[in-house]
C-alpha cells in the first residue's frame, strides 16, 4: 500500500478497538457494580448498603487492584494519559500491550468499588496501547508509532464521551501537544471509528442530559469571567492536591495491594457521609445540571472530591482524572450559579448552566487542554449558545493556570520523572544519552612548568583548541586557549623566556564527568560559549579522561534523531542488507549486516560498548529459528549476544569497515 493508504486501513481498525475498549470497560464496570453493590449502582443502592460493606467494598477493591499493578503491569497504576505521553517522548509510542488488559481489568474494579476516579483516562491508555501494540506489529518507524497511539487516544475519548472532534483534537492537543501531525485525518478516522461502535452498542445519548442553554442577560458574560477564575483556582488545587497525595504514598515502602487498600478505605470512609464521591460521579453531574444539588452540598463536593480522587490515585488505584474534572467544575458552577441566582434574582440566571460551563474551565486548565474541552461541552450539549460564555470561560481559566503553574495535571508527572515534555522528544534524546558514549580519549595536556614557546609550538600543531594545564598529580588545575595567548603575544620577544603556563593559564575551568547527559552538557557549552570540554573523574578529583566536543555531541545528536525515525522500519533494508551486506544509507552512513563475532558471545551490548569504540549502533539482532525462519529482535542494552546472531550494524563506512575485521 502506499503511505496513506496504510495509515488510514490501520486508522479504521485501531478506532474500532478503541471503541470496543469503551464499550469493554463501561460493560466490565456495570458487572462488576452488580457483583460489589448487589444491585444498579446509584444513591439508592448505595445508601442501603450497610456502613460496615461500604467500607469494605472499597478496600477490597484497592487491595485487588494493587495485586494487579504489583505483579502484572506498573503502567496500569494511576491516571494513565501521562504513561502515553512518556512513551510518545521517550519510547517511539512503543507499550507493552499487555497494558490493554490490566488498565481494563484494573480501572474496572477501582471504579466499581467505589474509587473516585474516571474512565476517560484509563480508555485513552487502552486505546493508546491497542494503537502501539498494532504499530509494533507490523514494525512501523516512530512517525507512524506516534500517531497510531494518537489514533487510540482520540478514539478512546470519542467512545467515552460520544465526541468524535473532540475526541481527535484532545488527541494532537493534549496527547501530542502539536497541531502539525502529519496524519490528522488518520485521528479524525479513528475518533469516528470509535463513535459508530460506541453508538452501535451503547446508543446515540450524548454523556449527561444537559438542559437547554439560555443567556439571561449580557452582564452574565461578566460572571463567567470570574467563573474561569474560580475555575482555574479549583484545577490548580486538584493538582497540588493530586500530587502531594501521590509523593505521601511512594515515599511509603508498603506493597501496592496495602497501599491500594489503605486508598480504599479512605474512600470507604468519606462515602459513608457523601457517597456522591463513590465512583464516576455522572448522577451527581447530572442533577447539578439540572438543578437539583443544593449549593451548600456543591461547595462542600468540591473539595471532598479533590481529597477523595487524590486518596484513590495516589494510594495506587487504577482511573482518570478526565472525570473528576468535570465533577468538580459542574459543582463550582452549581455552587456559583446559586448564589448567583440568589444575589440577582432579577436575571433569570440558570446554575445548570453555570455547571456546564465550569466543567469545561476546570478541564482546560487541568489539563491545559482548551480546544478539546470546548468541543467535547459542546458535543455534548449540542447547544451552540452555550459557545461564548463557554469559550470565555475555558480560555481564561486555562491561561491563568498556565500562568501560575506551567505544568498540566498530566505533564506534572513526567517532570517529577525527569521528562521535559516542553522541549519536545529531541531534548530528551539527549537526556538518555551519557558523556562516555560521545567524549574522545585524546585531549592537549601540558605541565604547569612548561615554558611558553613549548606551548606554542604544540598548539601550531594541534587540532585542540584548549590545551589543559595539570599538576604534579596529573589533575587539571587550569586551561590555555587563543584568548591566553592573544594577552602575550604582542610581547612575545620580551616573555617567552619568563612565562610558564601556571601564569598564562584560566585557573577558571568548566568540566564534566562521564555519566553526565548530553542535555546539561550542551547547556554547559551554550552558557559558557565554549566548544570543548575536558572530562573529568569523579572518584580521583580532576584525574582527566579526554575531552568531549561541541561538534561531536550535535552529529550524535543528529544520528540519534534520524535512528528513531528509521530503526522501527527496516523490511526493505534488512532484504537488502541481507543481499549486498552493506547498503548506504545517508551521508556517509551505512547498513551492515555481520553475523557476531566469537569476542562478542556472552557479552550485553552495554558491555560491548560499540557506540564508543566503532560509533557503531546494533538496531536489530536476527535469529534463525529451528524451521529456517528469520526473526528479527530489537535489542537493549542488557541484550546477550549468542552464537550464530546476526547484527544489524549502523554507522559510518570507515568504522564498520574495522568492527567486520574483528
Amino acid at each position: 500500500m502506499r503511505e496513506n493508504s496504510f495509515v488510514l486501513t490501520i486508522a479504521v481498525f485501531i478506532g474500532m478497538i478503541g471503541g470496543f475498549g469503551a464499550v469493554g470497560i463501561q460493560y466490565l464496570i456495570h458487572e462488576f457494580q452488580l457483583l460489589f453493590w448487589g444491585g444498579e449502582f446509584n444513591m439508592d443502592t448505595i445508601t442501603n448498603v450497610s456502613i460496615v460493606f461500604r467500607i469494605l467494598i472499597p478496600t477490597a477493591g484497592g487491595i485487588f487492584v494493587g495485586l494487579i499493578i504489583q505483579y502484572i503491569a506498573r503502567e496500569a497504576k494511576g491516571h494513565g494519559v501521562p504513561e502515553v505521553m512518556e512513551a510518545i517522548i521517550m519510547h517511539n509510542g512503543i507499550i507493552r500491550p499487555r497494558v490493554v488488559f490490566a488498565k481494563l481489568i484494573a480501572s474496572a474494579i477501582t471504579i466499581a468499588s467505589g474509587g473516585s476516579v474516571g474512565r476517560e483516562g484509563p480508555v485513552v491508555q487502552i486505546g493508546s496501547a491497542a494503537g502501539s501494540t498494532i504499530g509494533q506489529l507490523f514494525r512501523v518507524n516512530a512517525k507512524r508509532m506516534r500517531t497510531f497511539v494518537a489514533c487510540g487516544a482520540a478514539s478512546g475519548i470519542a467512545a467515552a464521551f460520544n465526541a468524535p472532534v473532540a475526541g481527535a483534537l484532545f488527541a494532537v492537543e493534549v496527547i501530542l501537544g502539536d497541531f502539525a501531525v502529519p496524519q490528522f485525518s488518520a485521528v479524525v478516522i479513528s475518533s469516528v471509528m470509535a463513535t459508530v461502535i460506541s453508538r452501535t452498542y451503547l446508543g446515540d445519548y450524548p454523556a449527561f442530559e444537559v438542559p437547554e442553554y439560555q443567556l439571561g442577560s449580557p452582564l452574565e458574560l461578566i460572571f463567567y469571567v470570574i467563573l474561569g477564575f474560580l475555575a482555574a483556582g479549583v484545577a490548580l488545587l486538584f493538582i497540588r492536591v493530586l500530587y502531594r497525595s501521590e509523593e505521601f504514598f511512594d515515599k511509603k515502602k508498603w506493597p501496592e495491594p496495602v497501599k491500594a487498600g489503605l486508598g480504599g478505605l479512605g474512600i470507604g470512609l468519606i462515602g459513608i457521609v457523601f457517597p456522591q464521591i463513590y465512583g464516576v460521579g455522572y448522577d451527581t453531574i447530572t442533577g447539578a445540571l439540572n438543578n437539583t444539588i443544593v449549593w451548600q452540598i456543591a461547595l462542600a463536593l468540591v473539595f471532598i472530591k479533590i481529597v477523595a480522587t487524590s486518596l484513590s490515585l495516589g494510594s495506587g488505584g487504577s482511573g482518570g482524572v478526565f472525570a473528576p474534572s468535570l465533577f468538580l467544575g459542574a459543582m463550582l458552577g452549581s455552587f456559583f450559579g446559586s448564589l448567583l441566582s440568589q444575589l440577582f434574582p432579577d436575571l433569570n440566571i440558570s446554575p445548570g448552566a453555570y455547571a456546564l460551563v465550569a466543567m469545561g474551565g476546570v478541564v482546560a486548565a487541568a489539563t491545559h487542554g482548551p480546544i478539546a474541552a470546548i468541543l467535547i461541552i459542546f458535543e455534548m450539549s449540542g447547544d451552540y449558545k452555550i459557545m461564548l460564555p463557554l469559550m470565555i470561560t475555558c480560555i481564561i481559566a486555562t491561561v491563568l493556570a498556565m500562568k501560575l503553574r506551567e505544568e498540566s495535571i498530566y505533564t506534572l508527572k513526567l517532570k517529577l520523572r525527569g521528562i521535559n515534555i516542553f522541549g519536545g522528544r529531541e531534548l530528551n534524546v539527549l537526556k538518555k544519552l551519557k558523556v562516555h558514549d560521545v567524549y574522545r580519549k585524546s585531549v592537549e595536556i601540558i605541565r604547569e612548568s612548561d615554558p611558553f614557546p613549548n606551548i606554542l609550538e604544540k598548539m601550531a600543531s594541534s587540532q585542540h583548541n584548549y590545551f589543559y594545564v595539570v599538576d604534579k598529580s596529573i589533575k587539571i588545575i587550569g586551561s590555555v586557549s587563543l584568548n591566553e595567548i592573544r594577552r602575550t603575544i604582542l610581547d612575545y620577544d620580551h616573555l617567552k623566556n619568563l612565562l610558564i603556563a601556571s601564569d598564562i593559564m584560566n585557573p577558571k575551568v568548566i568540566s564534566v564527568h562521564p555519566d553526565d547527559n548530553l542535555d546539561e552538557v550542551m547547556k554547559t557549552f551554550g552558557h559558557h560559549n565554549l566548544d570543548e570540554l575536558p572530562v573529568v573523574t569523579k572518584s580521583n578529583g580532576d584525574e582527566i579522561l579526554g575531552s568531549i566536543w561541541q561538534h561531536d555531541v550535535i552529529e550524535t545528536y543528529n544520528k540519534q534523531i534520524f535512528l528513531r525515525d528509521m530503526s522501527g522500519e527496516l523490511g526493505g533494508g534488512i532484504k537488502q542488507t541481507i543481499q549486498k551486506k552493506i547498503v548506504p544509507v545517508i551521508d556517509k552512513y551505512y547498513l551492515v549486516d555481520l553475523e557476531a563475532p566469537n569476542v562478542f558471545i556472552g557479552k550485553t551490548l552495554q558491555e560491548l560498548d560499540l557506540r564508543s569504540q566503532f560509533g557503531a549502533d546494533v538496531l536489530l539482532i536476527k535469529k534463525e529459528t529451528e524451521k529456517g525462519v528469520i526473526q528479527t529482535i530489537q535489542p537493549g542494552a542488557d541484550y546477550i549476544i549468542e552464537m550464530g546472531d546476526g547484527l544489524l550494524v549502523f554507522g559510518e563506512k570507515a568504522l564498520l569497515e574495522k568492527l567486520e575485521k574483528i
